[in-house]
């Protein structure tokens, strides 16, 4: 099915208001955010996810173990406004935080862990993580890594597609906004989002291809699945894919955010893109993966304070201006949803004030000390 079909399939199943535009506060939106628990004396890795999740049960917020026992999870509910996804995510944090204090640890928001260790990290006793360290071997024993990940409801399978299509240009800009993961084993790694380049190591990971139609999609899932490069369709851990269990888009391209505002930020942008999708009569930019790895690369290495690659052109240019340019693109949509003021503050912010990766090493320059990066992080992460 072509791209027009697909925009306009997607178009008439939404319906539309007297202007001919969707607006995004029709499409709902959900944010899963991943971290570390770290000691709160050593700032290394702290094993008492079970202690924290056991405590806080009950309180309102869907919070989960990860795949290991440094690490928690929360989900935010169904949401239609930026305020709404704001209070969500704060509360979440909040409870967290709270919990790992009682039991002498810090909640982080960081995409890796500042500090190694000198043990393999423990697996939550969950048999799929067992299975996955037996198929994937030394691949676990880089983790934990954080993401922030974000679903964005959309109607049919052909409207997914259409979006994922139209996020494939933006993943490293994305990316670059969103890096925050400097720090990794006791050490600078160069890379404003190291987690990135970690993960990207599973064979399963990475930008999604080009997709045709749904059948297609389907198909190449199928066929990562079939190789043994992932164990189920949860295990597509493509940057953009089509959750599966959610009717959502699901981008996973970014590093956890370092405070709910930049959480929120992110969010905000990737309805926009959705609503754009849904909207506009061009089509996407179809970026080949020999240039979208790349790009991908620059902006894992670079973030928002350095070049990333313009995929119109190939050539290099400041990634704040790619920044800057996928704001205006999407500001029909923003402004459709009341979420331009917040969108175009927010990026001013953190053009200002550096992304996570950005704030990680001034904090490190402040007093040359890895242990003072860490309370940076864990007094950010309460920031709302």
């Amino acid at each position: 099915m072509s791209e027009a079909r697909l925009g306009t399939r997607a178009r008439s199943s939404q319906g539309s208001s007297a202007a001919g535009i969707i607006t995004s506060e029709l499409l709902s939106v959900g944010v899963e955010e991943e971290f570390l628990l770290v000691d709160a004396r050593t700032g290394r890795l702290a094993d008492r996810a079970p202690d924290v999740l056991a405590d806080a049960a009950g309180n309102g917020h869907d919070l989960q173990a990860e795949i290991t026992l440094s690490q928690v999870e929360t989900a935010t509910g169904v949401c239609r406004t930026m305020g709404d996804l704001h209070d969500q995510l704060a509360g979440a944090r909040a409870v967290l935080a709270e919990q790992a204090n009682a039991y002498g640890a810090r909640l982080i928001a960081s995409g890796t862990s500042v500090f190694g260790r000198s043990t393999p990290n423990p697996l939550t006793p969950v048999p799929r993580y067992h299975r996955m360290s037996r198929e994937f071997r030394a691949l676990l024993g880089d983790l934990p890594v954080c993401g922030c990940h974000v679903h964005i409801g959309l109607p049919d399978d052909e409207a997914r597609v259409l979006v994922v299509n139209h996020l494939r240009p933006w993943l490293p800009t994305l990316l670059a906004m969103g890096a925050n993961s400097p720090y990794w084993n006791n050490a600078d790694t160069g890379y404003a989002s190291w987690r990135y380049l970690m993960w990207g190591r599973w064979p399963s990971a990475g930008p999604p291809p080009w997709i045709e139609s749904p059948a297609s999609y389907y198909a190449a899932r199928d066929e990562v699945i079939s190789s043994g490069a992932a164990m189920d369709v949860g295990m597509l851990y493509w940057d953009a894919r089509l959750s599966a269990r959610h009717p959502t888009v699901e981008l996973r391209i970014c590093d956890v955010a370092p405070t709910v505002r930049d959480a929120v930020l992110l969010a905000a942008i990737a309805r926009g893109i959705a609503t754009m999708a849904l909207t506009t009569d061009m089509p996407a930019l179809a970026v080949p993966q020999h240039l979208l790895r790349p790009a991908l690369w620059r902006a894992a290495r670079d973030g928002l304070e350095g070049l990333g690659v313009d995929v119109r052109t190939g050539e290099l240019a400041p990634a704040g201006n790619l920044a800057a340019g996928l704001v205006r693109w999407i500001r029909p949509a923003l402004e459709e949803a009341g979420d331009y003021e917040l969108v175009n503050e927010s990026l001013a912010r953190l053009l200002l004030d550096g992304s996570g990766a950005a704030r990680q090493r001034a904090a490190f320059a402040r007093t040359g000390r890895l242990e003072d990066v860490v309370g940076f992080l864990a007094a950010q992460t309460w920031t709302s």
